[in-house]
């Protein structure tokens, strides 16, 4: 495997802080990455967003052996061409592709899996692009961000991101990741998650409006669920907020968004979409 510090050198660059650029350089890190992925994984097509210097690009090529494929999206013009350079060989032979452009606007490839070290300022965006695909990810963020997609109902660290995320997933974190495994070294520590695709234990008639739904409660974590529903029709889009806190069980309407399950969630805007009159896009 190509040695990560010396690609940083080869590449003539630096991390950039402002930028939102900490290249991985920890190579032991580097090369567990991939095995993260689950046993049942389909290899054939690895996309990875936020190429850098090729340090990951190098292992996933391995991990996908001669008869697969990788497509890297980097955003950084330079950062691009020297990939493009890097890894000619296995660029002419088809096996690596590098889009350059903006991993939130491009246009993505049919992937089986996604390992990323996902830039941390669009990490949330990024990855609720990549959920929908229903596809094994193993993702790189700040570990406070980590926390909150793992969290359970009732904890501090419970919210709006742990519900969407689950929604789409089962999720753990594998590894947490020191400071000092990149170049230059973020304020904070990292952490991996793998989210394994699975269809939720609970059915939406409309996926955007309980996502939507679920982000207006969590905008009044702290009122009960009753107040949160009245005060939050600008954004869940409710015609008739009152009309759900009458049809809702009072025990659900005692609680607050913390303490519902994902499941609760869902029970909750379909009543919502039956009697709320819902602003949708149908």
């Amino acid at each position: 495997m190509r040695d990560p510090d010396r690609l940083l050198a080869r590449a003539g660059v630096r991390g950039d802080p402002d930028r939102d650029q900490h290249f991985l350089v920890d190579d032991r890190v580097l090369d567990r990455l991939p095995t993260y992925l689950s046993d049942d994984a389909e290899i054939g097509h690895l996309l990875e967003v936020g190429g850098g210097t090729g340090g990951l690009t190098d292992r996933l090529l391995a991990k996908a052996g001669d008869d697969g494929q990788v497509t890297v999206v980097e955003r950084d013009r330079d950062l691009a061409a020297f990939l493009r350079e890097e890894f000619a060989e296995e660029v002419d032979e088809g096996r690596l592709t590098v889009i350059e452009g903006d991993a939130l606007s491009v246009e993505l490839p049919e992937f089986t899996a996604s390992v990323s070290n996902l830039p941390y300022g669009v990490s949330s965006e990024i990855t609720f692009r990549l959920l929908p695909e229903k596809r094994p990810l193993v993702l790189m963020y700040q570990q406070e961000f980590a926390e909150r997609m793992v969290a359970e109902p009732g904890t501090s660290a419970y919210g709006r991101l742990s519900v969407s995320t689950q929604h789409y997933a089962d999720v753990e974190i594998v590894e947490s990741i020191p400071k000092e495994a990149f170049s230059p070294p973020p304020a904070v520590q990292s952490a991996v998650v793998r989210a394994v695709p699975r269809e939720p234990a609970y059915e939406v008639a409309d996926e955007e409006f309980f996502l939507r739904f679920v982000k207006a409660l969590f905008t009044q974590r702290r009122k009960t669920i009753r107040n949160a529903i009245r005060n939050t029709a600008h954004i869940s889009g409710l015609e008739e907020p009152e009309a759900v806190v009458e049809a809702a069980d009072e025990d659900v309407l005692r609680k607050r968004a913390d303490a519902m399950s994902p499941t609760a969630f869902a029970q909750l805007a379909g009543l919502a979409l039956e009697v709320g009159e819902p602003e949708t896009d149908g």
